[in-house]
């Protein structure tokens, strides 16, 4: 019965992504909104809908470690694998809006996260402000969407061609209708999904921390796989790099935003074990995101597979020490000994010897 329900939620996200892409590309040339804030708000908030439905309800079940482990995963997940994957299947161009305004956001929300949670609790007032935020980044985009240039406008429409007069999905009715049935199964499909993830979970005997981490994250971040990828097969790469930020800052933002306000007066404790290496990690990873989007305005086949590589080591790493085993040590030095340096300094040589290409095309 779990292995029906864990391919039932499969089933469920695929189908979910392809009319959720379908009707919000069609949506953001009807009402002349561009697909880049298409994706950073109504598909990348819709995908997210599972981590917050996730994350409020363990608040109320008292499984605060699930909820904050369950987005700070997300995150990780997010940019390390479904960026990868998707940059490995076809190369993404990266809108200079993402790189301007969007990752920088991105990463502010990062690291105010990390800064609230410096003395281990999040408490009511910082979800005050973690909320206020996103609803206040959400109106800012959408004005800034109607003030777009016509070049810019045309760029869009250039890379995601408006229905045709008298295709069945150039009508408004029928665009909301693709968006809200994608919407329900897609969050149908991941529930699903983390159930059957979840007992599989238990049954190996891991911490609540590590499933919020991992299978749960990877879980209700099957969405934004789905849609991401179906995007990327289909050419629409604002829409597919455009979920992934926006479903991070969503997922600051508003999942642990919403979190620490229905904890109360008690607030989120924030584990020892999360505040000193999770989200140093998340912090990490939206710091990543500027090199790679910088060097010529796309993400290469080549630093897809080294997203995805670092994301099956942070789990390997997750496992082991959740397990204290005997290789941890050793697997953590030559982790970040070795690996990590050897990265960052390719990533710089690339950085310097392509940016000026990318400022003075030949």
């Amino acid at each position: 019965m779990t292995i029906l329900l864990f391919i039932g939620g499969l089933i469920g996200l695929v189908a979910g992504a392809e009319l959720l892409v379908r009707g919000a590309s069609k949506l953001a040339l009807s009402f002349g909104i561009s697909p880049l804030v298409v994706g950073l708000t109504i598909v990348a908030f819709g995908t997210s809908a599972p981590e917050m439905a996730v994350s409020a309800g363990a608040v109320l079940n008292g499984q605060t470690n699930l909820a904050l482990g369950n987005v700070v995963g997300s995150n990780i997940f997010n940019v390390l694998f479904i960026l990868g994957l998707s940059a490995l299947i076809i190369p993404l161009v990266v809108n200079i809006q993402l790189i301007r305004q969007e990752v920088p956001i991105m990463i502010g929300a990062s690291l105010l996260l990390l800064v609230f949670a410096q003395d281990n609790r999040l408490g009511f007032m910082d979800g005050v402000i973690l909320f206020a935020l996103l609803i206040a980044y959400t109106v800012f985009l959408v004005i800034q969407s109607r003030k777009e240039t016509r070049a810019a406008q045309d760029e869009y429409a250039a890379e995601l061609p408006p229905a045709r007069p008298g295709g069945w999905d150039a009508r408004l009715p029928v665009q909301l209708l693709l968006i809200v049935v994608g919407l329900g199964l897609l969050v149908l499909g991941s529930e699903w999904l983390v159930s059957a993830s979840v007992i599989f979970a238990k049954a190996l005997g891991i911490s609540d921390l590590v499933i919020g981490l991992t299978i749960v994250a990877a879980g209700t971040s099957m969405p934004e796989v789905a849609t991401s990828l179906m995007a990327a097969l289909k050419g629409e790469r604002d829409i597919a790099v455009g979920n992934v930020v926006g479903s991070c800052t969503f997922n600051i933002l508003g999942c642990i935003g919403l979190a620490a306000m229905l904890s109360g007066d008690l607030g989120l404790a924030v584990p020892t074990a999360l505040l000193n290496f999770d989200l140093w990690v998340m912090m990490a990873v939206a710091l990543a995101c500027l090199p790679v989007f910088l060097t010529g305005r796309e993400i290469a086949r080549w630093e897809g597979g080294v997203f995805v590589l670092y994301y099956v080591a942070y789990v390997v790493y997750l496992v082991l020490a959740s397990q204290q085993h005997a290789a941890l040590g050793l697997y953590s030095m030559a982790l970040m000994g070795f690996v990590i340096p050897i990265t960052v300094i390719t990533l710089i040589v690339v950085l310097i010897r392509r940016v000026p290409q990318a400022h003075n095309p030949p």
